[in-house]
């Protein structure tokens, strides 16, 4: 209970207190609800704001998942543009060589194809060359008179130019007389007889051979020595 105190004014009078002022219960009731309206409101912004947080989160969460799930397809995609790239390169590298391979195997074929021409037009001249050996020889063998000479130096000249064009096309004549015998280059068709020449040596030439390059295309035909000494092993 309060106590009322007299106070005395500047002119010693004695002031009675004012009467104390009691709040009012409704005002009270009043400002109470307006602060349970501000934090139910506070309370309601809040709980919306995570729901709204919640909300984007979970939004950001699919379109993550999404972009994650669009770059696994892209990557599965590149990877498998990769593998067709490399495959495709391997084919194409397995193309070329083919190509390079066919390519030299068809130039060969035409560099074998050229030379067994080669080689048959050349195979069919040297009877003919034989032709005109023999007939050199055989008019070298007889009488000579001036016309026939000069016959037979027009068919040497023939000869000589024949042997020419056939030396440009790498074709030489083997004549191997005095020569060690070669089963490779020479062909055997008879036998003499001579004590004075070393065993198997080359006695005589019947029909010369021809070689072609590092290929015998016609062997010599000759006889050959026997009954003389042994060939030393250099000179072999």
């Amino acid at each position: 209970m309060k106590v009322p105190i007299e106070v005395e004014d500047e002119k010693n009078e004695a002031v009675e207190p004012e009467a104390a002022v009691e709040p009012d219960v409704e005002e009270l009731d009043e400002d109470a609800e307006e602060r349970a309206r501000v934090e139910a409101a506070i309370r309601a912004g809040e709980e919306a704001a995570e729901r709204e947080l919640a909300a984007d989160a979970s939004k950001i969460r699919e379109e993550r998942d999404e972009l994650q799930k669009k770059l696994a397809d892209v990557e599965d995609q590149i990877e498998a543009a990769k593998k067709e790239a490399s495959e495709a390169t391997e084919r194409m590298l397995r193309l070329q060589a083919d190509w390079e391979n066919y390519r030299r195997r068809t130039a060969a074929e035409r560099l074998a194809e050229k030379e067994r021409a080669a080689e048959g037009l050349v195979t069919s001249l040297l009877p003919v060359i034989d032709d005109i050996e023999r007939a050199i020889e055989h008019a070298g063998a007889t009488d000579e008179n001036e016309q026939l000479k000069q016959f037979v130096d027009g068919v040497s000249a023939v000869h000589a130019k024949m042997l020419a064009v056939l030396a440009k096309e790498g074709v030489e004549p083997i004549d191997p007389a005095g020569e060690p015998f070669e089963p490779l280059a020479h062909q055997a068709v008879g036998r003499v007889e001579d004590k004075d020449a070393y065993d198997e040596t080359v006695a005589q030439v019947y029909q010369k051979g021809y070689r072609m390059g590092d290929k015998v295309i016609r062997t010599a035909m000759v006889t050959v020595t026997y009954g003389g000494p042994k060939r030393p092993a250099e000179e072999e």
